[in-house]
């Protein structure tokens, strides 16, 4: 009898661990799991330094257009 209680105190701490990581992502500020968009991405790789204004312009212009066009 001493084993199956073993074993249902066992599922129970699996079950409250499976849930704390199936969720820890949304409680963590939500950004794990979520992607940058592609006006974030030119941003970042202006900043870094990747491309220049000019190039950020172009892609921005283009980007911009084609957002136009899908509404």
């Amino acid at each position: 009898m001493g084993g199956m209680h073993g074993l249902w105190w066992l599922f129970w701490i699996v079950l409250v661990a499976a849930v704390f990581y199936a969720t820890w992502g949304r409680a963590s500020g939500g950004r794990r799991g979520s992607r940058e968009t592609p006006h974030e991405v030119l941003r970042r790789r202006l900043a870094s330094g990747e491309i220049d204004a000019q190039e950020y312009e172009q892609r921005k212009a283009l980007l911009d257009r084609d957002a136009g066009k899908s509404v």
